[in-house]
């Protein structure tokens, strides 16, 4: 157990500073932004509890407005993002409800890049669409959806691929 604790501490930590570190500081075309740090609720073991995930999700994204002052939509968002992420992952894996392994997480090996893909554009869009909707706070449903299709496929191109490299030796 405390093996697990500390893994996902780690990530957490990682996750986060790469974030406030590197990535808010990158925008591609003047407004395009990638957002990693989801990668931290995507990837909690789905035996998780709700309001366990629900507390973390909070704590990620309250400790992501608190480097940009942003004042709690990235925390919306995460908590969002994070009460849906069992019914999506029910959905696309039905006999994920039947599997009783402790611990058990998501990885391209486990659900295949097909459903990968699905999963993580779900969650990347509801997380993007949200944040940009409370960041704007006026009906421009233009320019959100353009940022939210920029960002998120930016941040969809980056997951993946760091999903690629973290399960690449999983499989051995």
């Amino acid at each position: 157990m405390s093996n697990f604790i500390i893994k996902h501490s780690i990530r957490f930590f990682i996750l986060l500073f790469t974030q406030v570190l590197v990535l808010n500081n990158v925008f591609f075309l003047g407004y395009i932004n990638p957002y990693i740090y989801i990668l931290f609720i995507m990837l909690l073991p789905f035996d998780s509890r709700r309001w366990l995930l629900l507390i973390l999700a909070f704590c990620l994204g309250i400790s992501i407005d608190a480097f940009q002052n942003s004042m709690g939509i990235h925390a919306f968002s995460c908590v969002l993002i994070a009460y849906i992420r069992t019914p999506v992952l029910h959905f696309l894996s039905p006999q994920l409800k039947n599997k009783k392994q402790a611990n058990l997480e998501f990885s391209l090996q486990e659900f295949g890049l097909q459903r990968a893909l699905i999963y993580t554009s779900i969650i990347v869009f509801t997380h993007h669409f949200t944040l940009f909707s409370l960041e704007v706070f006026r009906p421009e449903l233009l320019s959100i959806f353009l940022r939210t299709i920029g960002s998120a496929t930016i941040s969809i191109s980056l997951l993946i691929i760091i999903q690629y490299l973290l399960f690449k030796d999983a499989k051995r």
